[in-house]
């Protein structure tokens, strides 16, 4: 891998906004072979089904780099963060079967870009809470910490669109699918 670098950045318009709008949770593996091009996600090989969750507010995903000139090593700590509003007996099982695997979760956010957080890793869940609140206003609903450490940052997703986040994967057959109001 060569560390040269390629090109530099001006500081771009005020034409974006913060804030993830749904999450697709993939059993890890499914992708198939994954075919990369300039550290974006062009294709997928595999047939899979996607599990939308959309997300309103107090939701994020971020990316620490961690490098050590000592080791010559460095990572990217990937955290993503939700809040799922309600509590349902249905939601309690999928998210048991979120935190004992380890799965691909790809993130929209409002600027149409979609990511890939524990491409070859997977990503794991490491905390969160199932809360009824205490007062009226309160969360009742959960609370999940997923995190992954990929040795680069979550790959763009080529061509995604609003009703399929895979859409632009010419060799992968992608089911989306969405959950339901209870």
């Amino acid at each position: 891998m060569s560390c040269t670098l390629t090109l530099g950045r001006k500081e771009p318009c005020k034409d974006t906004v913060g804030g993830l709008k749904a999450v697709y949770f993939t059993d890890f593996g499914d992708y198939g072979t994954v075919t990369e091009t300039d550290d974006e996600i062009t294709d997928l090989s595999g047939v899979f089904t996607v599990f939308k969750y959309e997300l309103k507010g107090n939701s994020s995903f971020e990316q620490a780099i961690t490098s050590s000139r000592e080791n010559g090593t460095t990572f990217f700590d990937q955290t993503l963060t939700l809040t799922l509003k309600k509590l349902s007996k249905e939601t309690n099982k999928e998210l048991k079967l979120i935190s004992y695997g380890r799965p691909h979760v790809a993130v929209e956010d409002y600027n149409g870009n979609v990511f890939v957080m524990g491409l070859q890793h997977g990503a794991e869940v490491t905390g969160g809470t199932v809360s009824t609140g205490a007062a009226m206003a309160d969360l009742s609903g959960y609370t999940l910490t997923l995190n992954a450490q990929e040795t680069k940052p979550a790959n763009f997703v080529n061509a995604p669109t609003a009703a399929d986040p895979f859409a632009g994967m010419a060799s992968a057959t992608v089911t989306v699918t969405e959950g339901t109001n209870s």
